[in-house]
């Protein structure tokens, strides 16, 4: 049962990751592109190279022979995953699914016009021009994304013509890769939005843990909430949507499906992550039986998934650093952090700082039925006790 894994990506989400693979008694090489990423601090064997080399991610493949490639960011040459796939490696969740969801494009379509999913309205642009005439199309407000980004990087909500200049040079700086090319969406006006964790299996059904809430900021996720309020027959046609992209997509594994909430207009189906997800963080609050991580080693290896339980509310807020600095991180105020009961941190280990860069976590939990927005305001202000210097 022990296989070799090569994760492509070590930042936190591939540290717990590889946490969770571990304890299954799994050997992992963490590979990413600067020494010293987090999964490499806890994994039996790391790789520092460019993903976006096609050679050099052959190379590092034919030097390790692993059985399972598990992706885990988006700055991926995917299409040699296809070539590894023929050779016998297993692709989490599959070489289409990773190809697919790391570009926005292949996604939509899959979405909109295979499946029939209700999404915004959107177009793309490969140069401003295209960019006012889709706008011309969409109307304003509008949302300006790279077809290739994470993080929120390159993301613009877009209020009047003037601003679309901004909004193309910004969305082209932040694509990862070398495309250039960008979609321009409807702006819906929804009550929420919610990740649906969506768990598939190699000999199994397809499970759902409860919604997670989600707050973000410049496209990038903030803090979370489990489970979100929402309504059943919206959670039944999410669950629904979920299953019937991810079954499309095919392979084992964890996937962040995210879904915009409109009491007047239903559920819209919006993006897809093939891996755990950021905001599924709040499941280290010990939400559910199985973190999302340990869901994801699990459904990787073939060991069945037979429920989610949820055992208790959580909540998690993010630890941002306000400096840049290649010097090594220290941090003050854990011991303030973590005071009351039911309240833990996660101190990720990145080598070094950007401004506003998550450098760690904080999750708290509370029993079924308490006050949400007591639970929020509690992990808040704990995780703003925390400061990075």
């Amino acid at each position: 049962m022990t296989k070799k894994i090569l994760l492509l990506g070590s930042g936190e989400l591939g540290k717990e990751f590889v946490i969770a693979a571990k304890r299954l008694g799994q050997y992992v090489i963490a590979c990413d592109a600067y020494e010293g990423a987090p999964a490499m601090q806890v994994a039996d064997e790391h790789e520092v190279f460019s993903m976006l080399d096609g050679d050099a991610l052959e190379a590092v493949v034919a030097k390790h022979n692993p059985d399972i490639i598990v992706p885990e960011i988006e700055a991926i040459r995917t299409e040699r995953l296809y070539g590894f796939e023929e050779q016998g490696i297993q692709v989490v969740p599959s070489a289409k699914a990773v190809n697919y969801t790391m570009n926005r494009k292949a996604i939509r379509d899959l979405a909109a016009k295979e499946l029939g999913l209700k999404t915004a309205k959107y177009f793309y642009a490969k140069s401003l021009d295209e960019l006012r005439e889709a706008a011309d199309k969409v109307g304003f407000p509008c949302v300006v994304k790279p077809l290739m980004s994470s993080s929120g990087k390159g993301q613009s909500l877009v209020k009047s013509a003037d601003e679309l200049e901004q909004a193309w040079t910004y969305g082209c700086e932040g694509s990862r890769g070398d495309i250039k090319e960008l979609i321009i969406e409807e702006f819906i006006r929804f009550d929420s939005e919610i990740t649906l964790l969506t768990v598939t299996q190699q000999n199994g059904p397809t499970r759902f843990c409860a919604p997670i809430g989600h707050v973000q900021k410049s496209g990038d996720y903030r803090e979370s909430f489990q489970p979100a309020p929402i309504r059943p027959d919206h959670l039944a046609e999410a669950q629904r949507m979920a299953a019937k992209v991810t079954e499309a997509l095919t392979g084992a594994g964890i996937w962040g499906v995210e879904f915009f909430l409109s009491n007047e207009n239903g559920v819209y189906f919006s993006e897809l992550s093939p891996r755990p997800h950021d905001t599924g963080m709040v499941t280290l609050a010990g939400t559910q039986c199985l973190n999302e991580f340990e869901l994801h080693a699990r459904a990787v290896l073939g060991l069945p998934i037979p429920e989610i339980e949820q055992y208790r509310m959580g909540a998690s807020a993010v630890i941002l650093s306000p400096i840049a600095s290649k010097e090594q991180p220290r941090y003050r105020g854990m011991e303030e952090a973590v005071t009351e009961a039911d309240t833990d941190i996660r101190i990720f280990g990145k080598p070094y700082t950007k401004l506003n860069r998550r450098m760690g976590v904080v999750v708290c939990n509370a029993p079924n039925g308490s006050d949400m927005d007591a639970l929020r305001d509690k992990c808040k202000a704990a995780a703003a006790k925390v400061e990075v210097y």
